[in-house]
């Protein structure tokens, strides 16, 4: 399925504004049509739209910065082309290659995953102890 958008409009199917879309486009993070005019309408497949989606989400998420974004981003299309190889069948070693390649886009994943996770655990902590406080001085103040 095709979709389209305008230089004016918004895509409401992915949530997001025109900018933010050309934006991703310049980052490379999303491919513009190759066939596309300059100035011309955007047209998306269903696989762009879900990907546009998926990088807003992991952006929301995580809380990266958009070159970490796209390090993801990459990540995550390598894995798939290696996915699509390992599936297609290769040779045994070749296939242990593909999995631990797999295993090191996993691996930076997770580290930006754990990172985040730290970061709103202390975060948790120093508003737990602010509560604490606050409570205290009711306390003495009654």
């Amino acid at each position: 399925e095709i979709y389209t958008l305008s230089l004016h409009d918004a895509l409401p199917i992915s949530g997001t504004t025109p900018r933010t879309v050309r934006y991703y486009e310049e980052l490379g993070l999303l491919r513009p049509d190759a066939g596309r005019a300059a100035g011309a309408h955007r047209s998306y497949t269903e696989a762009d739209v879900d990907r546009l989606k998926h990088v807003l989400r992991l952006k929301d998420l995580l809380g990266v910065s958009l070159e970490e974004l796209g390090e993801l981003v990459e990540a995550e299309e390598a894995s798939l082309a290696r996915k699509q190889e390992y599936r297609a069948g290769t040779t045994p070693a070749r296939e242990r290659e593909i999995l631990e390649e797999a295993l090191g886009y996993i691996d930076r994943q997770l580290e930006l995953v754990g990172r985040r996770a730290g970061e709103l655990a202390r975060l948790r902590s120093e508003l737990g102890d602010r509560r604490a406080r606050v409570c205290d001085l009711l306390g003495q103040n009654e």
